[in-house]
């Protein structure tokens, strides 16, 4: 099996034919998916090593299993957030539906597909939910292969949806209903300075939200407006939750950080808007211009780093709270997590003797906060600014330290770069 292994990720020769080439292609997603059924199976079996740990050193059972899923996350380099979204998979995958699991093992069903049949029965009874995954994971009486594996995503996301319906109609409404509870606005950053703006609603109100933009798009159109569907779209959503159609600047802070020499134009360093990133100084100079501004100096070292600020108390005073959430960029400082920040919290604990300073706070969210405090976490600064994370089985993280705003070292210009290639081709043929 290893050598299997090993002889795939050597990659195909060169002169492999079409179909060796194809071939290589499934046996290396062969190899994914079996990888990620022996992950589900590791992180199940590091829950239960954790608990029995914690609960042989007095842990309350409420509190049993905490950090487990951050330690998921920081080894599978992604959000503490979709590693509890694994280690729960894990679990229902291992426990409930071991026919979905087998396929896993065995090469033939992804990890995404299985998490489609997992949210799909989600609000069913364990029997009912094994029935699905027997229905549609289980090989046939006579060997036939099982239904699931040849249906595309959305086929498998629908079979799972009726066979549920059929099953337990009643908890599938009930759950419909709950889901309302769960309506959101989200944004994320998008290329070239743009952002993407979205909302988890319920049907009837996305569609009449939709319906509404749509319907002003085409009064635009027949109006003469030169604009596309789309931009009309996009500009009327703005124009109505800012209140900028009335003709006034919106009053809404948007935090941007820059240098003074680039908020003067006397210099093009990147500027930091909080929330998306870097973007050009040209770009954060115009939008300045089209609100209300109101300048917060924020000094910096010859480094560029925000200077530091440091408290007596305890909890970060405002002024220092937001002076760390605005150097950490307002993401959290947890390697592989994107979330915003939700707490300032110390990286070395003030019970332990850390100080309330900018040098040893961080800003992080709500999972990776509580995950910090369970048994066996440690933390510290490090000396540029960096944080040192080691959990209880030993690994270190490090995260490294806030952006800063001084400029890399200029690189050559493209007549530079040909010269000097032409230069060195002749001492080399010299």
């Amino acid at each position: 099996m290893y050598e299997t292994i090993d002889h795939l990720l050597t990659g195909p020769s060169p002169g492999a034919s079409e179909s060796e080439l194809v071939d290589w292609i499934a046996g290396l997603e062969g190899v994914k998916c079996t990888a990620e059924a022996v992950q589900a199976e590791a992180a199940v079996r590091l829950d239960e090593a954790v608990r029995a740990r914690q609960a042989d050193a007095g842990v309350p059972a409420r509190r049993l299993g905490e950090g487990v899923a951050s330690q998921i996350a920081l080894a599978r380099r992604v959000s503490p957030e979709k590693g509890a979204k694994l280690l729960g998979l894990a679990k229902i995958l291992t426990a409930e539906m071991p026919h979905t699991f087998a396929l896993m093992k065995a090469g033939l069903f992804s990890q995404w597909q299985a998490t489609i049949l997992a949210r799909e029965t989600a609000c069913l009874s364990v029997e009912d939910r094994r029935v699905i995954d027997h229905e549609l994971c289980a090989p046939g009486t006579g060997g036939e292969p099982a239904r699931a594996v040849s249906m595309g995503l959305r086929q498998l996301e629908n079979a799972a949806k009726k066979l549920a319906i059929t099953l337990d109609q009643a908890s599938v409404v009930a759950r419909a209903a709950n889901a309302v509870k769960d309506r959101r606005v989200s944004l994320r950053p998008a290329p070239d300075t743009m952002t993407w703006l979205g909302a988890l609603l319920p049907v009837k109100d996305g569609i009449a939200v939709f319906a509404a933009l749509d319907q002003a798009a085409k009064a635009a159109h027949a109006a003469g407006d030169e604009r596309t569907r789309g931009q009309v779209m996009a500009d009327t959503l703005v124009d109505r939750i800012t209140g900028r159609e009335t003709g006034g600047k919106p009053r809404i802070e948007v935090k941007i950080v820059m240098t003074a020499d680039t908020l003067t134009g006397d210099a093009d360093q990147p500027a930091m808007v909080e929330g998306y990133g870097p973007v050009p100084a040209a770009w954060a100079r115009e939008a300045l211009n089209d609100a209300e501004v109101f300048v917060r100096r924020l000094f910096t070292d010859p480094a560029g780093r925000l200077v530091a600020m440091e408290s007596r108390s305890r909890k970060a005073p405002d002024g220092l709270a937001k002076f760390v959430a605005t150097r950490d960029g307002g993401i959290c400082c947890t390697n592989g997590c994107d979330a915003p920040i939700r707490n300032i919290d110390h990286v070395e604990r003030h019970t332990d003797g850390g100080a309330t300073s900018a040098d040893n706070l961080q800003g992080l969210c709500e999972r990776c906060n509580q995950a910090k405090e369970a048994l066996g976490w440690r933390a510290r600064p490090g000396p540029d600014g960096s944080i040192i994370t080691i959990t209880p089985t030993g690994h270190t993280y490090i995260s490294p330290p806030p952006g800063t705003w001084k400029p890399d070292p200029p690189r050559l210009s493209r007549a530079e770069f040909v010269l000097r290639n032409v230069l060195l081709d002749h001492t080399l043929a010299a």
